[in-house]
């Protein structure tokens, strides 16, 4: 029995060694990113914004692999049947928080079934209008939507933007009518051409377009404005007091993934993100670069769940 019990110690002890060489080494191979969105969208582009240091930092090909549909929720259900081993990461931002009230079937929960990383970055979205609506304000936006309700057409794309939109109505007392399509970029597109009146692209998507003339920049959503328009009020000083919609960006994983593996991607993104050539590519657009050890990540994410599941219960919107 003794022998027994003493090789059965032997076994574990080499057993636990084995896996930690293995977490020392990681990574050995090429590590997939999921974005569950569409390339160009504003998802999209944090990941790209990263993706060549984040690359450097760990030692091997960080691929991206757009997966969008369902607002953002496609991807996540992909990323969660993945082995929770360091090698499958997802971009998981503020629609992810929203899903987990607006959708009644939702096949994964953010905060059980992954595992947080570390933030990435905080932006705003940006009310946009096509320039042939007779508003050059938020005021004037509201007033043409008051006189003619319903005959404002609003594109979107994802939860966030639905209920962006959602709330816009709801706080500034109008009625508009939504045109929801499968991305963000099929969404800027649809304003940029005219077929719809008004959208909620991410800001680092719509001023380049409001600069050539292509749209009209009305407000961006969040209480600051964006150092990247400083000269674009926000929807809160435009009339719709209180108006907050700071969308957010970070890295998961699937639950299970160890610790170690945890802490050596965290420590890559930090260091990617303190790099002078990321932060100076931070630096062209409306993106502040955040980062956070994994409990503040884990506790923010919470947080919004917890905040998004009071507006939808206001709001009254729900998708089945």
């Amino acid at each position: 029995m003794k022998i027994a019990i003493g090789n059965a110690l032997v076994a574990l002890t080499a057993g636990l060694a084995a896996i930690a060489s293995v977490h020392a080494q990681y990574p050995t191979r090429t590590i997939r990113f999921i974005v569950p969105f569409a390339a160009g969208s504003g998802t999209d582009t944090v990941a790209r914004l990263v993706q060549p240091q984040l690359s450097a930092a760990l030692g091997q090909q960080v691929v991206i692999d757009n997966r969008p549909g369902a607002a953002g929720n496609l991807g996540a259900e992909l990323a969660v049947k993945a082995p929770p081993d360091g090698y499958t990461l997802l971009m998981g931002n503020i629609s992810h928080s929203i899903s987990m009230t607006l959708y009644s079937k939702l096949r994964y929960d953010i905060v059980r079934d992954f595992a947080p990383v570390t933030s990435l970055a905080h932006g705003s979205f940006t009310l946009a209008a096509h320039p042939s609506l007779p508003a050059r304000s938020v005021k004037e936006l509201i007033a043409f939507a008051k006189r003619r309700p319903g005959e404002v057409n609003v594109a979107t794309a994802g939860a966030a933007l639905r209920l962006s939109a959602k709330m816009l109505d709801s706080m500034a007392g109008i009625q508009t009518t939504e045109v929801n399509y499968k991305s963000t970029p099929q969404a800027i597109t649809a304003v940029i051409s005219g077929e719809t009146s008004i959208g909620f692209p991410a800001t680092s998507s719509a001023i380049p377009y409001a600069r050539s003339g292509k749209l009209r920049a009305l407000a961006v959503t969040t209480p600051k404005r964006s150092s990247m328009a400083p000269d674009v009020p926000t929807l809160s000083e435009s009339g719709v007091p209180g108006y907050d919609v700071t969308t957010w960006y970070g890295v998961l994983v699937p639950a299970g993934t160890s610790n170690e593996v945890i802490a050596r991607l965290n420590g890559a993104v930090v260091n990617t993100l303190t790099h002078p050539a990321v932060k100076e590519r931070f630096a062209q657009t409306d993106l502040e670069p955040v980062y956070s050890t994994p409990e503040q990540f884990g506790a923010y994410i919470r947080g919004e769940v917890a905040k998004w599941a009071k507006v939808i219960k206001v709001s009254g919107f729900k998708v089945e």
